[in-house]
């Protein structure tokens, strides 16, 4: 007899507390091995296949494409250890369970059926860590929040059902008490859409008591809230929204620019490309001088531990550069930039750009930078204050290298010309430093050969 186990959606790692589903991989009735990606997501941070720790039938799936999902939440149901019984689920509904074992032939059915692997939430305490019974009260497995929910009974004792530390934090930030939202979930659980859905209900219940104010006959009336577009704030865009909040409302920022000559700078790297080999990039050319400037100035490799009042200075350069995509600003880190060769950090950086392109970037891709290159001037713009990439300390922003008029060994010439800012944290370290930074980073983009005598 078939025991029907059910997979949640598992904690992906880095604090990430839900994901959206973006394309089923199994359809209800599909035989799948141990392991075997069931479904792909898509998370604040990269796309993830998420593979399912069962071998069996597929009996049910939550969720349609498009769906939110916290972590914890049902992704399917699997019938392992025998054949499916004969009423499995359609889509999107879950499946009432077939009639189980004994709690041995149960336990000895799924023992051969289980992955070996460790999923992050599951555990690493073998089979029964990852055996979920499902429940004989078959709850639906998506509920829409209701326009205007009835009047809900009072509040029972004891703790509030929800997983969700996202759903705690929406919540709180609407003043709603949890206590009296009624969950549409299993067992009652607290989904977001519960919470929407009841700060929905509160908008419309004031705005309908309150009087509408006049509205002029000589001027027309603003356009109504209802009829503006909306687009949420998640995934990639509400992450970058997060963490940008942050840095402004942590980070004592300043930023200080200067024009540099970078003629010399590009005839090194037209230099190297004629004698032949993989093709070095600007890019890759100025990560070096980077990764260089920082040991001069490790001020600057730093993060502040707010906690303890400690400046932590850190020993490594991992380089974070922004990206640009369909999906919205990613900054990839380069791991271990201050010992890789101009070749190395090339060929890094266009592995890293071309899965940013096809969001395959993993979360060990985005995460435990230092420092962050920012080159801007692939948009076609010469300066940018930009925003540190919390929990760094400094970000260097490069824009576009163009002919200008230039004095040069006391005559006006035609040289490349490149802006340079360095936005920094000033609780690190004050101007002086900042500027000392800055103005190496400048000479060696004028004169690559500076950094030739300092190797």
């Amino acid at each position: 007899m078939a025991q029907v186990l059910e997979f949640k959606l598992p904690d992906l790692g880095e604090g990430l507390t839900e994901a959206e589903i973006v394309r089923w991989l199994v359809n209800v009735g599909d035989v799948v091995a141990i392991d075997q990606p069931v479904v792909e997501v898509e998370t604040a941070k990269a796309m993830v296949e998420v593979p399912c720790p069962y071998g069996g039938v597929v009996t049910a799936r939550f969720g349609e494409e498009g769906t939110e999902l916290p972590v914890g939440a049902p992704l399917i149901t699997v019938a392992v250890g025998g054949a499916p019984g004969p009423d499995a689920a359609p889509a999107g509904e879950q499946a009432a369970p077939a009639a189980t074992a004994s709690t041995a032939d149960s336990e000895s059915a799924v023992s051969s059926e289980y992955s070996g692997n460790v999923l992050v939430g599951y555990g690493t305490s073998g089979p029964a860590a990852r055996r979920r019974r499902v429940r004989h009260a078959t709850p639906t497995a998506q509920a829409a929040a209701p326009a205007a929910a009835p009047a809900a009974p009072a509040a029972p004792a004891g703790p509030v059902p929800v997983i969700s530390p996202l759903v705690r934090k929406l919540a709180r930030d609407g003043g709603l008490d949890l206590r009296e939202v009624r969950g549409s979930g299993p067992e009652g659980l607290i989904l977001r859409a519960d919470v929407e859905g009841a700060l929905a209900v509160r908008e419309r219940t004031a705005a309908t008591a309150a009087a509408p104010a006049p509205v002029s006959a000589a001027a027309p009336a603003a356009l109504p809230a209802r009829d503006a577009e909306r687009i949420p704030l998640r995934g990639v865009r509400g992450a970058v929204a997060d963490k940008l909040s942050r840095s402004r409302t942590e980070i004592p920022d300043a930023t200080c620019w200067v024009d540099a000559d970078a003629t010399e700078l590009m005839g090194a790297r037209a230099a190297m490309n004629a004698a032949g080999g993989p093709k070095i990039s600007v890019l890759a050319l100025l990560a070096r001088i980077c990764a260089h400037a920082l040991s001069r100035f490790p001020e600057l490799n730093s993060t502040v531990d707010t906690a303890a009042r400690e400046i932590v200075r850190l020993p490594g350069v991992h380089l974070g550069f922004a990206a640009q995509t369909e999906r919205g600003l990613v900054v990839p880190v380069v791991k271990d930039a201050g010992g890789r060769t101009a070749e190395s950090l090339t060929a890094e950086f266009a592995r890293l750009t071309e899965a940013a392109r096809q969001g395959t970037l993993t979360p060990a891709d985005l995460t435990g930078g230092t420092f962050t290159l920012n080159n801007y001037g692939v948009f076609g713009v010469d300066g940018s204050t930009p925003i540190i990439n919390h929990p760094e300390a400094a970000m260097l922003g490069v824009g576009r290298i163009v002919p200008k008029p230039w004095v040069h060994q006391g005559e006006l010439a035609v040289r490349q010309v490149v802006q340079l800012s360095l936005t920094f944290d000033h609780r690190v370290c004050d101007g002086g430093t900042a500027g000392g930074f800055l103005r190496y980073v400048a000479d060696c983009v004028e004169n690559p050969a500076v950094l030739l005598r300092t190797l």
